[in-house]
């Protein structure tokens, strides 16, 4: 019965959550466009299925995702299991004894991008709007390479314990260099891919591996290194993503030059 009881708590408090977004929507529509809204009977059906299928999605991440998620940080990042793995039992670990850590951070930040509802509903859009020419997998699977290295350089970072701000403004350089070369159709979405990377699935679990990384590396503090994930999880993506078109446009280039060439030989 208890999970009852979470899954009627989750859906109240998603409700609560929605109202906001139907009030102003509803309120728009009747009070300032001043017009009946068309379809209502399946505009209600269709928000009564978004409070349902968040509720349900809430709870299946409460009960299964976050604690496997947090388990698996606590046992990965354990000393015991490092030392007990590189055969350094009782001398000082270095941040290449952690190399668990590493896969493990690049792949829950890959699979958690991919299963990221905010991130299919954009990819579906940037397909529509341009006509295909960008693919749905193409843009998810470009996000999701981007978040796998964000967190894996994360995690690296918190283990040697250097400066967040550096790999930060490093970063960003990257991005207005890629942002002065790369096809002007995907800046917009790359940037916007940064942000919907990080949403519902993404952040618990980052945060979880942060903070459980944090807290088992020696003179580390869990306020000081176990956040700024996250930071890494929205940055990287912006690369991936204008890396992707970069080379998209380089091979279709090199493509046409060949076309051309074979034509010229005839």
């Amino acid at each position: 019965m208890d999970w009852l009881q979470l899954t009627w708590d989750t859906l109240l408090a998603t409700s609560k959550d929605v109202l906001p977004i139907a009030v102003v929507i509803f309120g728009f529509q009747l009070f300032v466009i001043r017009r009946p809204i068309p379809n209502l009977k399946r505009v209600l059906v269709g928000f009564a299925y978004v409070l349902l299928g968040l509720a349900l999605f809430l709870v299946g991440l409460e009960t299964a995702l976050f604690p496997m998620g947090k388990l698996m940080a606590e046992q990965l990042t354990d000393p015991e299991f490092i030392a007990g793995i590189t055969q350094h039992a009782g001398q000082a670990l270095h941040w290449s004894d952690y190399y668990w850590v590493y896969i493990f951070a690049a792949a829950i930040g890959f699979s958690t991008a991919i299963a990221e509802p905010a991130l299919i509903a954009v990819a579906m859009k940037a397909s529509e709007v341009s006509g295909g020419a960008i693919g749905v997998w193409g843009l998810r699977i470009a996000v999701a390479i981007g978040v796998a290295t964000g967190i894996a350089l994360g995690t690296f970072r918190i283990v040697t314990g250097l400066p967040l701000h550096y790999f930060i403004m490093a970063g960003y350089v990257i991005v207005i260099i890629q942002t002065a070369m790369a096809p002007r159709m995907i800046i917009p979405l790359a940037y916007d891919s940064g942000g919907v990377s990080t949403s519902t699935v993404t952040v618990p679990l980052v945060a979880a591996l942060g903070l459980g990384l944090a807290g088992t590396v020696p003179g580390r503090s869990a306020l000081l290194d176990g956040f700024g994930l996250i930071a890494f999880a929205c940055l990287f993506p912006i690369i991936s993503v204008m890396a992707y078109a970069q080379l998209s446009e380089w091979r279709a280039k090199r493509k046409q030059r060949n076309s051309v060439d074979e034509d010229v030989s005839l």
